[in-house]
């Protein structure tokens, strides 16, 4: 089984983004990378979608949703400051199903240093740019492997 962790495509910047960041919305770029992920996702088997509910996850997901006639499952715990460890809990959770999550940077360097550490991932490799993909196959509800696919 894989589980596809997301981290958000681009949204506005940060710094510029008058108002609450929760609603901060994708750029241009990042509804394109949007559209591309679910091409990219178009004939995997899926059997569900979660998402930090924040606007710039949710968005990010929506073409992949719409495609696959399945709803979004807003989580709370993806997001931001949620911690890696809600990843790993979410593999265990979601034992034996495919699944797409898409979530902040922050949860996946944490869950990324978490596979270093269990030498998973090698330190070079843990690569996370925004709309980037990492596919992470589990056995019993243990990672057993990952893998990067770069953003669109």
């Amino acid at each position: 089984m894989a589980i596809y962790i997301v981290r958000h495509a681009k949204a506005g910047d940060r710094g510029e983004w008058e108002g609450d960041d929760r609603l901060r919305p994708l750029t241009k770029t990042g509804r394109r990378q949007a559209e591309a992920l679910a091409a990219w996702l178009k004939k995997e088997p899926l059997d569900a979608i979660l998402s930090s509910p924040y606007v710039r996850c949710v968005q990010t997901l929506e073409p992949l949703a719409e495609e696959r006639k399945l709803p979004i499952e807003p989580r709370k715990d993806l997001e931001e400051g949620s911690g890696g460890e809600s990843l790993i809990r979410l593999v265990a959770q979601f034992e034996g199903r495919n699944i797409v999550l898409c979530t902040h940077g922050d949860l996946v360097e944490e869950f990324l240093e978490q596979l270093v550490e269990q030498e998973l991932v090698p330190r070079g490799r843990a690569d996370m740019e925004k709309g980037s993909t990492w596919v992470v196959e589990e056995t019993g509800g243990k990672i057993t492997g990952a893998r990067y696919v770069a953003a669109p």
